[in-house]
């Protein structure tokens, strides 16, 4: 059984309100942290290795370390709550059973960056959420830890929860900070990052919901001990939003390192696959990440086992691995078409492209163009290698990773399923019918670069 850092108490009755949450030791990493330096609570975290949660994985103590200081000048955190990402819900999870752990997060974190005044930018979808977060954070002020001189430090911190208008595109912090300023959610060219000028100019860090929740444990219980969980450079225990053709789906904490064979089939986390059938692939970090097939997500090229971690899924760069991404695991049984799968979330892309950079605003729709005309038998066989240039086109030319987005699945879906893809220009009429089947995708492994 796996150690819960952060949804040790989920199932507690009341959890979500002050006084439950206070009862299992809520609040304490504050009490520790307002008599730490900055500096020192700085330090925890980057002892601890946490990495972002929301997709780059990019160390969390580095990135704060990163902050400008300038004299005189107000600095910010803001909160990525705008958890976008198809098959991603961990984030929504968390706030809305234990919103107290996020607030007690927010409050660590400002006080080690110096900021005065922080957000948390919620999906607009998520107003729910936004009523239970508001209360969460009065409930924090009434007891004295939130509003001016907290626990009588001298320490004051204001916290808001603001929701964006359900754009995509403002998972990206930049567009965040854009839309959180009152802006159109356009992502902004960088440099100058958000660490130097960011929310109204002034230095601002944007962190996932998960990445600061996780700031919790790491004070309690010390960066060192922290680093201690997980596998190599993937510390800690990490949230997976589990979907798609399971038993058991639903949101899991592991500890990164966990097989992903025993994260898949373990009657612990998915119990397998439903109804009796084979796994024919699996998007293991959200729709962005590159699509594998089972025996690549179970094994690396190497033969080993595939491992829920930062390194072991991108094992073989995105000619046989992937990434963990956002932890958005959805998972496909023998029946799905691999050809529709990657038309939707095309579909997905060209509708949420902000239209800033032409390669991603063209090139989103040519995909889901071309796409659509496989699905639907209209489609020929230059259609692969055209998807194919059309992906590498879109691919690093764009302002944000909006676009490495849109292409990495469709890149992914040809190389690993091109029979598939053929499938449906030569056999067009019994293609909108049935489904192709699992084929060889779950035989032992052979890896053959196509693209």
């Amino acid at each position: 059984m796996g150690r819960k850092l952060l949804l040790e108490h989920i199932n507690v009755p009341g959890i979500n309100t002050f006084d439950v949450y206070r009862s299992k030791g809520g609040y304490s990493s504050v009490e520790k942290a307002l008599k730490m330096t900055p500096e020192e609570i700085v330090e925890e975290v980057k002892k601890s290795g946490l990495r972002g949660r929301g997709g780059a994985g990019f160390p969390t103590g580095m990135k704060w370390s990163f902050l400008a200081k300038p004299e005189g000048v107000a600095r910010y955190l803001v909160c990525n709550g705008d958890e976008s990402e198809p098959g991603t819900f961990k984030d929504r999870y968390l706030m809305t059973y234990i919103p107290h752990l996020l607030i007690e997060g927010m409050i660590v974190s400002s006080f080690a960056l110096g900021a005065n005044t922080s957000y948390i930018y919620l999906r607009g979808e998520m107003m729910p959420q936004v009523r239970i977060l508001e209360r969460a954070i009065a409930e924090a002020k009434a007891k004295g830890f939130l509003g001016k001189n907290i626990l009588g430090t001298g320490y004051d911190l204001e916290l808001y929860v603001q929701p964006g208008g359900g754009a995509y595109i403002c998972g990206e912090e930049t567009a965040l900070l854009e839309s959180l300023e009152g802006k159109r959610g356009n992502p902004r060219i960088k440099p100058p990052f958000p660490a130097i000028a960011g929310l109204y100019g002034c230095p601002t860090v944007v962190n996932n919901v998960e990445s600061i929740a996780a700031v919790v444990p790491i004070i309690n219980e010390g960066g060192d001990e922290y680093a201690k969980i997980g596998i190599g450079r993937s510390t800690g225990t990490k949230l997976i939003s589990a979907g798609g053709n399971l038993k058991k789906p639903g949101v899991y904490e592991i500890e990164l390192g966990l097989p992903v064979e025993e994260f898949l089939y373990s009657d612990e986390y998915c119990g397998g696959i439903a109804n009796g059938k084979r796994l024919k692939a699996v998007v293991a970090g959200g729709s962005s990440v590159p699509i594998l097939p089972a025996n690549l997500i179970l094994k690396t090229i190497n033969n080993e086992a595939r491992l829920m971690s930062y390194e072991s899924l991108s094992d073989g760069g995105f000619v046989s691995g992937t990434m963990l991404g956002s932890g958005g695991f959805i998972a496909y049984d023998e029946d799905a078409c691999i050809v529709r799968n990657t038309w939707n979330f095309a579909r997905f892309y060209h509708h949420e492209s902000c239209g800033q950079c032409s390669p991603c605003r063209e090139g989103t729709g040519w995909m889901e163009k071309v796409l659509h005309r496989l699905e639907y038998g209209h489609g020929k066989m230059s259609d692969m290698d055209l998807l194919v240039d059309v992906s590498k086109k879109i691919e690093g030319n764009t302002i944000c990773p909006l676009g490495d987005a849109a292409a990495w699945p469709v890149a992914s879906a040809i190389r690993h399923f091109r029979d598939e893809f053929e499938w449906h220009v030569t056999n067009a009429s019994e293609a909108t019918s049935r489904n192709y089947g699992i084929a060889h995708y779950a035989d032992p492994l052979k890896v053959v670069e196509t693209a």
